[in-house]
């Protein structure tokens, strides 16, 4: 039986420090919670000389906030500035309000989908810590990019070569050619 190659999808997930990014992929991924992760380098300040490389060929876009912390709500656009610097304007870009479990929330529901519509993103809210809204989060945006073939039905021919006129009149020189 033959079977279809899946195409390999590239996926960021990008906010401020500590609003849960690493959370949201482990629980995707690994379907675990760890209350006491390290951060990680991609949210923090300083290391946002790296995104150029980071963004490129990227796909889908899922930008977070903590809906505890409202500067992290705050901080979105500019996450977006650079969005529309790095990425293709075709990308998927989904909002997620994280930690919908937390008892001191300072943005509300309605805030993140005006936000979002006003931005043309997807939006939910989600919470890793209690599973809610993360399964839906990652495939609503795989089966957005799906939908959109220019972002992932890239051909892999590579570069066609051609022997011009001009080079096989140069080939005949010996490497001893008068300049004309």
């Amino acid at each position: 039986m033959d079977t279809v190659p899946l195409p390999t999808l590239k996926l960021l997930l990008i906010g401020d420090s500590a609003v849960g990014k690493s959370s949201l992929l482990l629980r995707f991924a690994e379907d675990t919670f760890e209350p006491y992760l390290s951060p990680t380098i991609a949210g923090q300040e300083r290391f946002r000389t790296l995104t150029p490389s980071y963004y490129r060929g990227a796909q889908g876009i899922i930008l977070v906030y903590d809906v505890t912390r409202r500067e992290t709500f705050l901080g979105l656009e500019s996450w977006l500035q650079e969005l529309e610097i790095y990425t293709k304007k075709n990308v998927v870009k989904m909002l997620v309000g994280n930690k919908i479990d937390e008892t001191n929330r300072e943005v509300e529901r309605r805030e993140g989908l005006l936000f979002a519509q006003k931005h043309s993103m997807l939006f939910i809210e989600a919470s890793a810590k209690m599973k809610a809204g993360v399964q839906s989060a990652f495939e609503e945006v795989v089966m957005r990019i799906l939908q959109t073939p220019e972002l992932w039905n890239i051909r892999r021919e590579g570069v066609k070569l051609t022997e011009s006129r001009s080079f096989k009149e140069a080939a005949a020189c010996n490497s001893y050619c008068s300049v004309a």
